[in-house]
């Protein structure tokens, strides 16, 4: 969902163009997108919505949740201009995959749908630096380490790096479906729903150290 119509269609395009894309519908509030997951079979819903925070009428973040009923099998990336500190954090924590400001590139957008899509997280270094700077070593770490299994803490870092289940594996050497295990259960020792949720928690009891994000 994106209100400026020049931008939105320049998505449109590069999403059209993409072989590995389908774009299934482009509106420009909310409500015209749940207007249109109403009128459709949950299985015809979308895998990934790309919204963004500042909308007419519905913002972007109050939509998150009711995305979540209406498509809980639809993951959200945040594509906005806003790099506010707690628009990041209210997005993230109400379980938006991702977060992209507009200033990125197309590839980088089809990268973090990508990204995503495999179960990533698609952070904007921006956001990284900040959730790094803001929450590194707030919260004591000993019991979360001590929970997380060394290989699971490898997982995690390399969540954080933006890596995909598949480039996981591959460095692993390991199946993609031990990878999406390890994850499973990095969520439930977190108690998180996904990849930015569990790096955030990692920065926030200092888990990652300082050097972790460039």
């Amino acid at each position: 969902m994106e209100d400026n119509p020049e931008y939105r269609n320049v998505i449109s395009l590069a999403m059209k163009k993409a072989l590995d894309l389908t774009l299934v519908s482009n509106v420009g509030t909310a409500e015209r997108a749940f207007s249109y997951l109403h009128g459709i079979p949950v299985s015809a819903h979308p895998d990934l919505i790309l919204l963004d925070l500042h909308l007419p009428g519905m913002s972007g973040l109050d939509s998150i949740s009711l995305f979540q009923k209406q498509a809980p099998k639809s993951k959200i990336i945040i594509l906005t201009q806003s790099d506010r500190e707690s628009d990041v954090l209210n997005a993230i924590t109400l379980g938006a995959s991702g977060y992209l400001l507009k200033s990125s590139t197309v590839s980088q957008i089809k990268e973090g749908i990508q990204t995503v899509m495999e179960g990533g997280a698609s952070l904007d270094p921006k956001v990284a630096k900040y959730i790094l700077s803001t929450f590194q070593g707030k919260l004591p770490k000993n019991s979360l380490k001590n929970a997380l299994t060394e290989r699971e803490m490898e997982v995690l870092a390399m969540l954080g790096d933006g890596k995909m289940k598949k480039e996981i594996a591959e460095k692993l050497n390991v199946s993609y479906f031990t990878v999406a295990s390890h994850i499973r259960n990095i969520y439930e020792k977190l108690n998180v729903t996904n990849a930015p949720a569990a790096i955030t928690k990692a920065y926030r009891t200092g888990l990652f150290p300082p050097g972790d994000v460039n």
